[in-house]
């Protein structure tokens, strides 16, 4: 496995951006920023849930504290692939997010109940997480393409921008490829800025000028509100066969 960085806390703040609007920004963000190490990739997630969907239903109450578990991979895994389980949560503004990596494989046995594969303080939390939560499942499959820059000064500064973001409610497995649905209209993309402290003056000014604005959005939130909207969700819930 590569070397990662598996503890996060910071602040995050999300903001759909237009085609228009992210061409300001580019102009405004290149004397300051530059791609970080992992400019582009392809993200996968499967986010885990009960079979009541109580993680998504509760974040989207927006309380003051609020948490969720999925299942990251940086390209479509075979078993062998680096995979990352995270735990990501959230409380008063500030977002702390805490992952282990191992193979692909390994980790779907994992969360499909098996033995945790090593130690440590964040494989206990996860254990914590899962037993806590009855009848954890693959819940929805997300995929975006991602453009990820960082300061040139201050590195802790990045800012991402996720487009084609897209999502399935079934064929539950990453190695199963990266279609999905759209979630987002076309031209849109989602930028986040990922923060330890207040922004710098100059992206508080670049933001004002593209007239973008923070907003709650939320990709398994957007994906699970689809799915009510079309009645897919049945007295059982949705199957994950």
């Amino acid at each position: 496995m590569t070397a990662y960085q598996d503890v996060f806390k910071r602040y995050e703040k999300k903001y759909l951006v237009t085609q228009r609007q992210y061409n300001q920004l580019a102009r405004a963000l290149a004397p300051h920023m530059v791609p970080d190490r992992f400019a582009q990739s392809t993200i996968g997630n499967i986010y885990y849930d009960t079979p009541d969907f109580r993680l998504i239903r509760r974040s989207l109450d927006r309380p003051p504290y609020k948490e969720k578990l999925r299942l990251r991979a940086y390209c479509t895994p075979e078993a062998g692939s680096e995979a990352f389980v995270e735990i990501k949560k959230k409380y008063d503004h500030i977002v702390y997010k805490r992952r282990i990596a191992m193979p692909y494989g390994q980790a779907i046995a994992y969360l499909g109940g098996g033995a945790a594969p090593a130690g440590g303080q964040i494989a206990r939390e996860i254990d914590w997480f899962r037993g806590f939560y009855e009848g954890l499942r693959p819940a929805v499959c997300i995929f975006y393409d991602r453009f990820a820059v960082q300061d040139r000064h201050q590195p802790e500064l990045r800012i991402t921008f996720d487009s084609g973001i897209r999502w399935r409610e079934e064929d539950l497995d990453l190695a199963a490829g990266t279609a999905g649905r759209p979630l987002l209209d076309a031209g849109t993309c989602l930028m986040e800025i990922k923060i330890p402290q207040a922004a710098p003056l100059w992206l508080s000014r670049a933001l004002s000028e593209a007239g973008v604005f923070p907003t709650h959005f939320s990709k398994y939130g957007a994906a699970y509100q689809t799915m009510l909207r079309e009645e897919t969700l049945g007295k059982g819930g949705v199957s994950c066969a």
